[in-house]
C-alpha cells in the first residue's frame, strides 16, 4: 500500500510539473466566450439563493436546467413553475430572462417535462455606419425543450432532453450586412443517483450525486454567407449532496456543484504574425473544430497547461434548511478564477411552500466585480400537484 500511494504522489506532481510548467501572466484574460450565453443563466429563485447549484438538489419543476434526470424522482405527479430573472437592473429597467416549465410523472419510474426561456434585451436604437437611425427594435433570444427521464433502478435514473435555440440579436435590415436570427438544435444527457442511509441520531439522511452535460449542440451563425460560425455553451456540471432529516421537522442538506464549458479555450497568438492571413498560434490550439472534437478538446487546449484547466472549472458550494416542508432558507457561494471571468459572490434565499402552491426569492451579494444581478431580487412561482387517485389512497393509509 505505502508503494502504491508512494508512486501516485510521484506520478501526481509529474503530471503537476509536466502541465503546469507554463506561467500566466498577471493581465492574462482567458474567458471562454459563446453564442447565446443566456442558456447559462440560472433561471429559477432556488438554485439563484444557493450559488447556483443544482446537479444533485432535491428535484423540482425546473430540474431541467439542473439535471433533468431528478424528475424520475420527483415526488409529485404534475406541475408547473413560472420565474423571472431581471438583468441590469442598476442600468436599465427592461432587461431580464423569463422562464416556464412543466413536469408530469408517468407512473412511478418515468418523467416528461418541457420548458421555455426567453430573454428579453430591452429596447436598443439602431444606426447604420454613417449614424442614420434604423429604428428601435428589442433584441431577444429563447430556447425550447422537451426531456425524458427514467429510473433505471430503485437508486439511479437517466434523461435525454432536446433543445431548441434562437438568437435574434439585430431585428432589423442592416444595410449591405447579411444579417439573419441564429439558430441551433442541441441535446442534454444526465444521470441521477439517490441514495437513502441510516446514520444513528437521525431521522434518515440521503447522498445524491448528478452529472448532467447540457447543450450538446450545433454551432450558430448569424449570417448565410459567414464561414465564422460560434459553439453554444456546452456545460458539464457534476456534484453530490447530502440531506439529513434531523427530526419530523427539520431538514438540512449540503450540495456541491463542479461545472466547466466544453468549449474550445482561445489560445494566445503571436503578436503581429500571420500565415495565408491566418494568427499564427503562440500557445495553446486551434479552436476552429468540430462540437465533438471541442468537447473533447477544451479538457487539454488551455494555453498555460494543466493549471489553467482547472481554472476553468466553477465551484459553488450550498446549504438549505427546511423546517416542517413548509419555509426554507438557504445560502450559497459560486466561484469562478480571475483569469476566467472573476465572477465571485455569495446568495441569500427563502422559499414557502403551502397545498399546492410555492414561492421562492433570492438575493446576490458580489464579491468581486460588479454582478448583473447584484441588488435584485429574482422570485419563482411554483404549482405542484398529486393525483386525486393517489392522494385519496395515501389519506386512507394514514
Amino acid at each position: 500500500m505505502k508503494i502504491r500511494l508512494s508512486f501516485l504522489l510521484l506520478f501526481a506532481l509529474t503530471m503537476g510539473s509536466t502541465f503546469g510548467q507554463n506561467t500566466q501572466p498577471s493581465d492574462y484574460i482567458g474567458v471562454i466566450s459563446t453564442a447565446v450565453p443566456f442558456l447559462t443563466i440560472s433561471p429559477d429563485a432556488r438554485s439563484g439563493g444557493m450559488g447556483d447549484v443544482g446537479a444533485s438538489t432535491a428535484p423540482d419543476a425546473y430540474s431541467m436546467f439542473w439535471n433533468p434526470a431528478k424528475y424520475a424522482f420527483i415526488d409529485k405527479t404534475f406541475g408547473f413553475g413560472i420565474g423571472y430573472v431581471p438583468w441590469l437592473r442598476n442600468l436599465v429597467n427592461d432587461i431580464g430572462l423569463a422562464s416556464v416549465v412543466g413536469f408530469g410523472k408517468i407512473g412511478d419510474k418515468q418523467a416528461v417535462a418541457m420548458s421555455l426561456r426567453f430573454f428579453s434585451m430591452g429596447e436598443v436604437m439602431f444606426t447604420n455606419d454613417i449614424g442614420d437611425e434604423l429604428g428601435a427594435v428589442k433584441p431577444n433570444e429563447w430556447s425550447v425543450d422537451a426531456t425524458y427521464a427514467r429510473k433505471f433502478s430503485r437508486e439511479f435514473s437517466g434523461a435525454v432532453a432536446a433543445r431548441f435555440i434562437y438568437s435574434n440579436l439585430v431585428p432589423v435590415n442592416y444595410g449591405p450586412m447579411d444579417v439573419r436570427p441564429g439558430t441551433s438544435v442541441a441535446a442534454d444527457v444526465a444521470v441521477y443517483y439517490h441514495h437513502v442511509m441510516e446514520i444513528k441520531g437521525l431521522s434518515s439522511s440521503a447522498i445524491d450525486f448528478g452529472v448532467n452535460i447540457s447543450n450538446i449542440g450545433v454551432k450558430m451563425s448569424y449570417s448565410s454567407s459567414s464561414i465564422v460560425r460560434d459553439f453554444i455553451p456546452t456545460t458539464l456540471r457534476l456534484g453530490p449532496s447530502f440531506t439529513m432529516d434531523i427530526d419530523d421537522y427539520n431538514r438540512l442538506s449540503f450540495s456541491l456543484d463542479l461545472a466547466k464549458l466544453l468549449v474550445p479555450t482561445r489560445p494566445v497568438y503571436y503578436p503581429d504574425s500571420t500565415v495565408n492571413g491566418e494568427k499564427v498560434i503562440e500557445k495553446g490550439m486551434d479552436p476552429d473544430v468540430s462540437v465533438v472534437k471541442g468537447m473533447i478538446q477544451s479538457f487539454y487546449d488551455a494555453p498555460y497547461g494543466f493549471k489553467e484547466e482547472l481554472q476553468e472549472i466553477n465551484v459553488a458550494v450550498a446549504a438549505e434548511y427546511w423546517y416542517n416542508k413548509l419555509f426554507s432558507i438557504r445560502a450559497g457561494y459560486f466561484y469562478e478564477s480571475k483569469y476566467k471571468g472573476n465572477r465571485q459572490f455569495f446568495t441569500l434565499g427563502a422559499g414557502l411552500r403551502y397545498n399546492v402552491f410555492g414561492l421562492d426569492f433570492s438575493y446576490l451579494l458580489p464579491v468581486r466585480n460588479n454582478n448583473p444581478l447584484q441588488n435584485t431580487l429574482q422570485f419563482t412561482l411554483l404549482f405542484n400537484f398529486d393525483n386525486t387517485k393517489k392522494a385519496e389512497k395515501t389519506t386512507s393509509t394514514n
